[in-house]
């Protein structure tokens, strides 16, 4: 039977076939043809046939719909990127008439007082706009009219800035457009204050935009709380609140801001929709706002969204942040946090865009479910763990917080908080802890700078690498204290030890800027009583600021105890790091980079340490802020203290030895490449190498590059591709490597000899040595198929080829095996 005889009823009932099994090898499929009798005069073979159309159509269509949403992104970003360079030849045209009026001036210098051209008249409107009372001297900003011409204000200061030439932009290196980027994003150059600007598309209607990005405390981690005071209906259709919002401080060391804000929301007549922002001053009127002790009062000056609807469906977004944090309030050394407008766009304006492409990848029905739970679960979860974090680290009296005591030697802050479900919130389960004694909770922590440590590779190492600085007694005291009764408090239990650590993944964002995760570390005990008691831990993590290769506004690792229920209203008591950049003066890629302790250990020749910076100079410094949270019960509360601050004491320790092993200035090749072992033994090996390889192989090593090197050590020590040697024995143990070499193993010449070649191979690898291993020790060499193997830290790297040989001494005795891998890139 063709496929046009198909009378509609036999179509109608194949569609309904394909739709509950799509899948060609389901047995269901089978089964529902057998059980319909209006099929059964079809020949199977084509049934199949027609099966094989419909799959096509379907997939004719999923790629028509997914070109004509990409048609669509792209038509929108080029009227976007359109509209951008109108605005460009503006601020153009805005600077060549004011680089032609400083000529003039600096020519004629009387013509200053006579002049009347528009830059005048510009100067003066721009004045008029910074300080309203001069437009509106008799102005009363306490009554709904008042407010309703500051908010008209600060409507057209905002357009300005979002689609004029108000403020000099500068993109921001990296931040380029496209139909999957997150938009253009710039800063501020020359203004008051800090500013940053950015417009990109999201495929979510203009009111959902404006919903999500009025809740600020979903995306904006720094937000403690937003109240809106007041709301005022104007008659336009639009919205005045009166807004009181507080912020936390980023580390220990400096105080909170909070903000006194009109927020104004209004439809254009291009059916776009405005929501604009600024604070209310003694320069602008209006009402007061409330005074809150040890916040300080900071400025929002004109900002805002502008969202504008889309043809076929979601919104082009305009954000402009523009803030003035009072730097001169904080110590010196910590002022560029507050006068760097990269790092305001990273912490809001980035931010804020991110969250609303997370939004609507999320509304898409793309992402699957983990672990058996939505998304927004996973992201309230990130919440409470960010926001729990930052209520230790400020440490605010009306969630109940109070001093205990402090280390002036160390800066070790010791506070405590006797309402624990007050912080905790009423949504979650009480901790049984608190509700079966008396009880409460407990924060150690501190502050340090850092001098020459890339935030996120020290997070990434603390993050791999907890037995580096964790306490098992310690975790197992923290995961102790979610059962009713804890067994007693770390350091009077000395024995017992912590298993290796799993890493379980949950969710991450869409560009893997942060990701959630469950932390299972296995417990062990040595005496009966221990065994009992040991049992696997589990942590739920959020980290984020991880990736080198990507601007950040911090690094940061946050972790709680959860027991393996893992339910979503438990309770979370969350401890952590967080290393935020003072400056970005110095940028140095990873791929070269070390996460080995004992590099701190290394000299250059003659037994010079390394230096301590680059060569420019230049010290990269970073703060990182500690803070360990744990319960106590009343009568231990002394115990627990003294606990708290010896362990915060041993974990800045430990991360300083991090600090000082991972520091660029001992491993990036700007700084300066790793020297090569300049002992006869190696000079020695360096030739065998070479000699060997070109007795088995009829040819020289390709040097490349290196030609200008003065030995074969040199040679060796600068090739380009890995050239590791190991020894000839059952289990073979690394025993020298290249500059390259030991990059890719991610180790360093002390610590060679504690990897073995089993560690670094795949199971692919291994194979093809062991075949290949007797032609090697027959003929001198073979060649190995590319693979894949693993540097000491887990990271794995490719390589396209690998030359094996064997390395002869003097009296042509086998010494080593040598092996090189040709073009090798970590994955």
């Amino acid at each position: 039977m063709a496929a046009a005889a198909y009378t509609p009823e036999q179509v109608e009932a194949l569609e309904r076939v394909y739709t509950e099994c799509p899948k060609p090898s389901s047995l269901r499929r089978q089964q529902l043809i057998r059980e319909c009798p209006i099929l059964s005069n079809i020949e199977p073979k084509q049934i199949k046939v027609w099966f094989q159309n419909r799959r096509c159509r379907e997939k004719q269509r999923k790629e028509a719909s997914r070109l004509q949403t990409v048609n669509r992104k792209l038509n929108a970003m080029n009227k976007l990127l359109m509209e951008e360079n109108d605005r460009l030849q503006k601020q153009v045209s805005r600077l060549v008439y004011e680089n032609g009026y400083m000529r003039t001036q600096l020519h004629n210098p009387s013509a200053a007082t006579t002049d009347t051209s528009c830059e005048s008249v510009v100067t003066s409107s721009q004045h008029q706009q910074q300080n309203p009372a001069v437009l509106h001297p008799q102005r009363d900003a306490n009554n709904p009219a008042g407010l309703l011409a500051i908010a008209e204000e600060t409507l057209a200061e905002f357009m300005s800035k979002a689609t004029g030439t108000a403020v000099e932009w500068v993109q921001m290196v990296g931040m380029k457009p496209g139909p999957d980027s997150i938009g253009i994003i710039a800063v501020s150059h020359n203004c008051s204050g800090v500013a940053a600007r950015a417009c990109g598309l999201v495929s979510l209607e203009p009111t959902k935009v404006a919903e999500i990005l009025k809740d600020r405390p979903s995306w904006y981690r720094d937000c403690r709380c937003v109240d809106i005071i007041h709301v005022i209906p104007t008659g336009n259709g639009g919205t005045i609140e009166l807004i009181y919002m507080q912020t936390y401080a980023p580390t220990t060391l400096a105080a909170p801001r909070d903000f006194w804000t009109l927020r104004y929301t209004s439809g254009l007549e291009d059916g776009s929709l405005v929501i604009c922002e600024r604070s209310l001053t003694q320069s602008t009127g209006g009402p007061s706002g409330p005074n809150t002790p040890n916040f300080i009062r900071a400025e929002v000056l004109p900002s805002g969204y502008l969202i504008r609807p889309c043809e076929g469906g979601g919104s082009m977004i305009y954000i402009v942040d523009h803030v003035d944090l009072d730097a001169w309030s904080v110590p010196e050394v910590l002022r560029p946090l507050y006068e760097s407008p990269k790092i305001l766009a990273q912490k809001m304006t980035i931010a804020a865009l991110r969250h609303i492409r997370q939004i609507a990848h999320e509304s898409s029905g793309e992402i699957p479910y983990g672990a058996g739970r939505q998304p927004a679960v996973f992201r309230t979860f990130s919440q409470r763990l960010s926001r729990g974090f930052n209520d230790a680290v400020s440490g605010f009296p009306d969630d109940g917080w109070s001093l205990l005591s402090s280390d002036g030697s160390e800066d070790i802050t010791i506070s405590v908080n006797s309402s624990p479900n007050k912080l905790v919130g009423s949504h979650v389960s009480p901790n049984p802890l608190f509700s079966t004694v008396g009880g409460g909770i407990l924060c150690a922590k501190a502050s340090m700078l850092l001098q020459n440590v890339p935030p996120a590779l020290l997070v990434r190492f603390l993050r791999e690498h907890r037995s580096e600085w964790a306490d098992p007694g310690v975790d197992a005291y923290s995961a102790a204290s979610l059962r009713a009764s804890p067994y007693t408090v770390p350091g009077l239990r000395t024995s017992g030890f912590m298993g290796s650590q799993v890493i379980l993944p949950l969710a991450h964002t869409l560009e893997h800027e942060e990701f959630l995760e469950v932390i299972r570390l296995e417990g062990h005990g040595f005496s009966h009583d221990e065994v009992l008691l040991s049992r696997d831990m589990y942590l739920l993590q959020l980290c984020s600021g991880v990736d080198e290769n990507a601007t950040s506004a911090s690094a940061q690792l946050v972790f709680a105890p959860i027991d393996e229920s893992f339910a979503d209203d438990a309770p979370l008591l969350p401890s952590g790091f967080r290393v935020i950049p003072l400056d970005t003066k110095m940028d140095v890629p990873s791929a070269t980079r070390t996460l080995d302790l004992a590099s701190a250990l290394e000299v250059g020749p003659g037994g010079a340490s390394r230096a301590s910076t680059d060569a420019s100079g230049v010290c990269n410094r970073s703060v990182l802020t500690i803070a360990f949270q744990f319960s106590y019960e009343n009568h231990l509360r002394d115990s627990v203290a003294a606990m708290a601050r010896n362990y915060v004491r041993a974990v800045m320790a430990s991360v300083q030895r991090v600090a000082v092993a991972i520091a660029p200035s001992r491993l990036g090749p700007q700084i300066g490449m790793k020297h090569p072992p300049a002992s006869p033994e190696a000079l020695t090996l360096a030739s065998w190498i070479g000699r060997s390889y070109r007795v088995h192989t009829g040819a020289d090593i390709r040097w490349s590059d290196t030609e200008d090197a003065d030995s074969p050590l040199a040679l060796l020590w600068k090739h380009n591709d890995a050239i590791l040697c190991c020894s000839l024995k059952p289990a073979p143990m690394f025993t020298f490597a290249n500059n390259a070499g030991l990059d890719i193993l991610e180790t360093t010449l002390v610590n060679l000899q504690d990897i073995s070649l089993e560690m670094i191979l795949d199971d692919e690898g291994r194979k093809a040595l062991c075949s290949e291993f007797p032609k090697i020790m027959q003929q001198g060499f073979t060649y190995l198929p590319g693979g894949v193997c693993k540097s000491s830290m887990g990271r794995q790297a490719s390589y396209e080829q690998a030359v094996a040989w064997k390395v002869l001494s003097d009296d042509d005795a086998p010494h080593c095996l040598a092996f090189m891998l040709v073009n090798w890139t970590f994955m």
